[in-house]
């Protein structure tokens, strides 16, 4: 369950006629610009521009502002071409402006029951040579698996997070046994299960996954031209920072980032004239942090910023900072971490020793204890006044990047283990009818 480091062998593009169908089912797709879509996203380009018809069955774009984009359709399908062998179908469902746990329930149960009929209509008749969906949304994974039985296809699930047990740990939901027993059955169904640290494996397999069907398949840093000095000095101007540092974090803002802290740490910083805490993102926190900003001058609030300044807010940070509640380390590994290591700037995270996020965080930035704001000012004291030791963490971190989430090696685990499973499937199909005509 380990990526391989060396670089893959370049693989041929484009033949005349797709060799294979990969139906894709999964919440979140492009437009949206963080998070799990970018992944999906990039992993049907791959698939794609590798000969394979890929057709994508997604929701409405919504997120991380939880609203549509200005001129999107508010109940209709949006089937779009975005490049040869790649077809995508966004599904209306309802959006809840404010996201509590029982709203985003229905929320992503409302896109299973939209995507219901595209998945059906294209296992009957344009039968996939597989089906791969991405959770979240795990309420959806049935309607893939079902996808995947009509059409005599193997069924990949992929698990960006383990979303019931990081609804536990926020307070969305209680213990929900029924729930668990009802996880634990979808799980099973599917022929292969796989996620993107060895520590989220580990409880996939605690939930009765048989081990030789996990695969761990990790997130990829994207690669990003270093920014020139001219692009940092234009967005400085433009985000209002005259401080020499700046503390960054830039993402979702919901409830498992742990940023309920950034208030209090905003006020515990006050003393550091030469700092700014500058938050880029949307969602539901965001109305807290931009009334905390009101209060706290040392502290910036902006929108998430568009793709080709990413490179630039990311080399603007003299640290970054990936605050995680305490019982969600384990249940998620922040897709931001790749791009904050690859930036080359050291990290400043929260989570307990021993954790998928501690372990990765380890030798390229400072860990702290969840909900320790007193640990997190000391710590971001010492890296400031120290401009070698930040030179070092961020160059491991920028090797880590490159070494262990490198994407061009990931992105052909994904298109080898595909394949794999196809072949085996066919073979299993083939050895079936041959029984089935046998006297």
């Amino acid at each position: 369950m380990t990526v391989p480091q060396s670089p893959p062998r370049p693989l041929p593009l484009s033949p005349a006629r797709p060799v294979t169908r990969t139906l894709i089912l999964g919440l979140n797709f492009a437009p949206e610009p963080i998070s799990t879509a970018p992944y999906t996203t990039r992993l049907a380009s791959y698939l794609a521009r590798h000969g394979h018809s890929v057709h994508v069955v997604t929701a409405t774009p919504y997120f991380p502002a939880w609203a549509r984009p200005t001129g999107w359709p508010r109940a209709r399908y949006v089937t779009r071409t975005p490049a040869a062998n790649l077809r995508v179908t966004h599904c209306p469902h309802y959006i809840p402006r404010r996201p509590t746990g029982l709203r985003r329930l229905v929320h992503q149960a409302s896109f299973a029951l939209t995507a219901a009929p595209v998945m059906i209509a294209q296992a009957l008749r344009h039968p996939p040579d597989r089906v791969v969906v991405i959770a979240p949304a795990l309420v959806s994974a049935p309607l893939g698996w079902l996808a995947a039985r009509l059409a005599g296809a193997p069924a990949w699930l992929h698990l960006q997070d383990l979303e019931l047990d990081a609804a536990r740990a926020t307070g969305l939901i209680g213990p929900a046994p029924l729930a668990t027993r009802i996880e634990r059955w979808v799980l099973r169904r599917f022929d292969r299960v796989s996620t993107i640290s060895t520590q989220m494996c580990a409880r996939v397999a605690a939930k009765g996954v048989a081990p030789h069907r996990i695969q761990e398949l990790r997130n990829w840093a994207e690669p990003m031209p270093p920014p020139t000095t001219a692009q940092m000095t234009a967005l400085r101007r433009a985000l209002g920072i005259t401080t020499p540092h700046v503390l960054l974090y830039s993402g979702a803002l919901g409830r498992k980032q742990g940023l309920e802290a950034i208030p209090d740490l905003a006020h515990r910083l006050r003393h550091r004239r030469d700092l700014t805490l500058l938050i880029c993102g949307d969602g539901p926190m965001r109305p807290m942090l931009e009334q905390a900003a009101r209060d706290h001058p040392n502290l910036r609030v902006a929108p998430l910023q568009p793709r080709d300044r990413l490179g630039a807010l990311l080399g603007l940070a003299t640290v970054h900072l990936l605050p995680q509640i305490a019982d969600a380390a384990d249940l998620v590994l922040p897709s931001k971490l790749t791009n904050m290591l690859a930036s080359g700037r050291p990290v400043l995270a929260t989570a307990a020793p021993g954790t998928a996020l501690a372990a990765e965080v380890a030798g390229c930035g400072v860990v702290v204890p969840p909900g320790d704001t007193t640990a997190l000012v000391v710590e971001l004291d010492l890296l400031l006044q120290d401009p070698d030791r930040r030179a070092t963490l961020g160059s491991a971190g920028r090797r880590a990047a490159r070494d262990r989430w490198h994407a061009d090696t990931i992105l052909a685990r994904w298109h080898e283990e595909l394949g794999r499973l196809t072949r085996r499937n066919a073979q299993y199909r083939a050895s079936e009818n041959a029984s089935a005509t046998t006297p």
